[in-house]
């Protein structure tokens, strides 16, 4: 003859005891690390903006009719005229002075667009800014990239 419980599978209901509640003093260190790292952030903001990156040598080459009046990564519209240059990683509206270090011609230029695409260049100026250095007809030119602002 069967006495045990004939619901829920023979299963016998226990009481629950629920662990006691975390002390305020068990809190202290985690409200400790937070001080401390807001007080780091805000170290780290008082210091003022980073520094440009400093100068480089690198490849130039120019673009320009096949992208005029074209949007640009920036939003605004390609001028091929314009003193403006397309780098990859330096952000946009950082004006850069770019030196052709053959003819030792230097102009400043905004960088308004993300490139080049191709291998082993590090800017691309536009026509107005390749013209200024001397470099239209070589097409390519050994540079000199120095970040102003």
């Amino acid at each position: 003859m069967h006495t045990g419980p004939s619901r829920a599978g023979g299963a016998i209901p226990r009481l629950f005891v629920y662990p006691p509640r975390k002390r305020l003093a068990s809190m202290v260190p985690f409200v400790a690390g937070l001080i401390i790292a807001t007080a780091a952030v805000v170290a780290a903001e008082q210091e003022g903006p980073p520094a440009p990156p400093a100068p480089r040598i690198g490849r130039a080459s120019w673009y320009g009719a096949a992208f005029h009046r074209r949007p640009t990564a920036s939003g605004e519209r390609f001028d091929l005229h314009r003193m403006t240059c397309a780098h990859r990683t330096l952000p946009l509206g950082t004006t850069v002075r770019v030196t052709n270090l053959l003819n030792g011609r230097s102009v400043l230029v905004t960088i308004t667009d993300r490139g080049p695409f191709r291998r082993h260049r590090d800017i691309d100026v536009s026509y107005g800014a390749a013209r200024v250095l001397g470099m239209v007809q070589r097409g390519v030119a050994r540079v000199l990239i120095e970040p102003v602002s």
